[in-house]
This record gives structure tokens, C-alpha cells and sequence, in this order.
């Protein structure tokens, strides 16, 4: 028989060792995720990778590291930095890494990302006190690809990848920045004092192009209306010569049917309008006593007559017989004026204004 008092002893004692073995066991479980790298290190020794998953490792004589795979951003602190122009400038960036060797990363640097944001300072301090402020200002990207070269170069070692590199902030102090805004100004109206002058000087160069092509189409339009004119009046000057000519060669041919006796009346007539005028010469163009012996022939007096006696007074009924009376001059005049009328009527309008200024001064009483 068992004694009473021993039994519960002894079964609390074996209780206990099953629950410090389940916990040591316990201990020595480990679950790598997906995008970790664990790192067994047993007794001071690296032993090797742990792959993503469940593992178990010897408990109390064994470490797991585990390192983050994914890409990791860090910010780097702002920090005044002087340009070459020394003008004071709050810089920060924020730096992308990721972890690419892990043995590196753990055992080749104490803690990665401290030392690559410390890295990224100094780094971006002297590339920035190599440039000046504008340059700064103007050419990030030349900056972000400077920056991002020399951190990866150096987190070689530490087997850390720099991905990407991007200046966040380039803040001037209050002094800088003030003389900044005044450069702005001071540009802004050069700018728009250069742009005033320009649009005055082509305003100007347009009035002028306008000015020139105004006088030049009223030139042209004169010259134009010269031309038409000179040839308005070249073409009347013809035209009055051709009526002109007209005129006369429809003159000669009406003055072909008229007999001598039809001219000698309308000479006489001529005579007498010319003796109407208040002239006091009055030159003839031809010889009178060659209108004389016309009008005698007319008149039917020949060379033959005798002369009067001297102190005899014309009253021989036989000279003033031979004379003709005055009914029978109008007569001929008549006929003479019926002659003109019939030649008018054939030539019609080709008449030349003469000819009827003559006709209607003869018609008038």
C-alpha cells in the first residue's frame, strides 16, 4: 500500500515538470512572416537563415533576429545648411531603403537605419554647400540623384539598398528669404517694364506699317485717277476731233450741190452780219471784187453796160429795169436757205454744232 500522505507529493512534483517541459518547448517555437528573415544564433554562433514559416530551435541557447525585408522610409531630419553663396538653409529629406542582405545588416552595422539617416545628412550637407541658393532651389533632382548615389555606394557594405531619395523641404532663413521676395519683385517689374516697351514699340511699328500703307494706296488711288482722267481726256480730245472732222467732211458734202448763186447770197448774208458788229475794221478774207462780179453776174449786169454820165442821176428806167427788185432777191435767198434746209434734213444728226448755231441764227427773226 501506498502511504496516504506521499501520493499527492509526488504527483504535484511530475504535474510540475510536464508544465516546465511543455514551456521550454514552448520557447523554442518561432514563426518567421512572410516578409521577414530570421537569423538563428546559438550560443554566440551564427548558425543560418531562418525562412519564412514555422520553425522551432533549441530553447534558452538560441537567439532569432528577425529583419524586415520590405522597403522602409526615413525621414531625415531638417538641418540648416550653408550654400556656396553663403545664404543659411533649412534642409530635410526622406530616404527609401530596403534590406537586402540581412548578415550584412545585422552583423556589419549596429543599427542600419540610424546610421543611414546620419549618412543622409552629412551627405546632403556637403552637396548642398557645394551649390548655390538658386541652384538649390532649381535643380532637386540633380540634388536627389547626387544624394541617392553616394548613400547607396557607402549602405553597400551594410547590405542596405537606397531606393529613392527626395528633398522634402528648402526652407531660407527669415533675412534670405525677405531679400528673395524683393529679387522677385524687382524682377517681376523689370519683366513687366520690358513687356510695356515691347507692346509700345510694336504698337509704334504698326502705326507706322499703317500710316505707310494708308499713303501708299492714297498714292496709287491718285495715280490711278490721273491715269483715268488723261485717258477721260485723251478719249474726249478724239472724240471732239473725229466729230470735228466729221463735221467738216459733212460740210463739204453739202456744199457740193449749191450753185454759185446759193453762195454769192449767203456771202451777201455774212457781209451783212459782219457789218451788225460794233467792230470798227473788219478784215475779209477774200477779195471783194471778185464778189462783186458774182453778185453782178447774178444780178444780170454784164462788164458791156456803159458808165454813167458824170452829174446824171441813175433814174434811166432801163438801168433800174435790169436790176433786180427786192422780192426777188428774197426769193433767192429763199431758195437758198430751202437748199441748206433739204441738205440739214439728209445729213440729220450729223450735223456739226456750227451748222446749227448758223441754221438757228438765220431762222431767228
Amino acid at each position: 500500500m501506498i502511504p496516504t500522505g506521499e501520493f499527492p507529493i509526488t504527483g504535484i512534483i511530475t504535474i510540475f515538470l510536464i508544465i516546465v517541459i511543455i514551456v521550454i518547448f514552448a520557447q523554442g517555437v518561432v514563426i518567421v512572416q512572410p516578409y521577414q528573415q530570421g537569423l538563428e544564433i546559438r550560443l554566440g554562433q551564427y548558425i543560418g537563415r531562418m525562412n519564412p514559416g514555422f520553425r522551432w530551435v533549441v530553447p534558452l541557447i538560441t537567439v532569432v533576429e528577425k529583419l524586415d525585408l520590405r522597403t522602409q522610409v526615413m525621414d531625415v531630419p531638417s538641418q540648416e545648411v550653408i550654400t556656396k553663396d553663403n545664404s543659411p538653409t533649412n534642409v530635410d529629406a526622406i530616404v527609401y531603403v530596403r534590406v537586402i542582405d540581412p548578415e550584412k545588416a545585422f552583423f556589419e552595422v549596429m543599427n542600419y537605419r540610424a546610421a543611414t539617416v546620419a549618412l543622409a545628412q552629412t551627405s546632403l550637407r556637403g552637396i548642398i554647400g557645394d551649390m548655390e541658393l538658386d541652384e538649390v532651389l532649381y535643380n532637386r533632382d540633380v540634388i536627389n540623384a547626387r544624394l541617392r548615389d553616394i548613400l547607396d555606394r557607402e549602405t553597400d557594405a551594410w547590405g542596405v539598398k537606397v531606393e529613392r531619395v527626395e528633398i522634402k523641404e528648402v526652407d531660407p532663413v527669415g533675412a534670405v528669404k525677405q531679400a528673395m521676395t524683393e529679387q522677385t519683385a524687382a524682377e517681376r517689374e523689370r519683366r513687366a517694364a520690358i513687356l510695356r516697351a515691347d507692346g509700345e514699340k510694336r504698337a509704334a511699328i504698326l502705326r507706322a506699317e499703317g500710316s505707310r500703307q494708308s499713303i501708299i494706296l492714297e498714292a496709287e488711288g491718285e495715280r490711278q485717277s490721273k491715269i483715268l482722267r488723261a485717258e477721260g481726256e485723251r478719249q474726249s480730245q478724239i472724240l471732239r476731233a473725229q466729230g470735228e472732222a466729221q463735221g467738216l467732211r459733212i460740210i463739204s458734202v453739202g456744199a457740193q450741190p449749191l450753185d454759185r448763186r446759193a453762195i454769192t447770197v449767203l456771202s451777201l448774208d455774212a457781209l451783212k452780219q459782219m457789218a451788225d458788229g460794233q467792230a470798227t475794221k473788219i478784215i475779209f478774207p477774200f477779195e471783194l471784187s471778185s464778189l462783186v462780179k458774182q453778185v453782178a453776174s447774178y444780178l444780170g449786169a454784164t462788164e458791156e453796160m456803159g458808165e454813167v454820165p458824170e452829174g446824171k442821176a441813175v433814174t434811166d428806167e432801163s438801168i433800174l429795169g435790169e436790176i433786180p427788185k427786192e422780192e426777188e432777191i428774197a426769193v433767192v435767198k429763199e431758195a437758198a436757205r430751202g437748199i441748206e434746209t433739204d441738205i440739214s434734213g439728209e445729213l440729220g444728226p450729223a450735223m456739226s454744232p456750227a451748222m446749227r448755231k448758223t441754221k438757228e441764227g438765220e431762222e431767228q427773226p
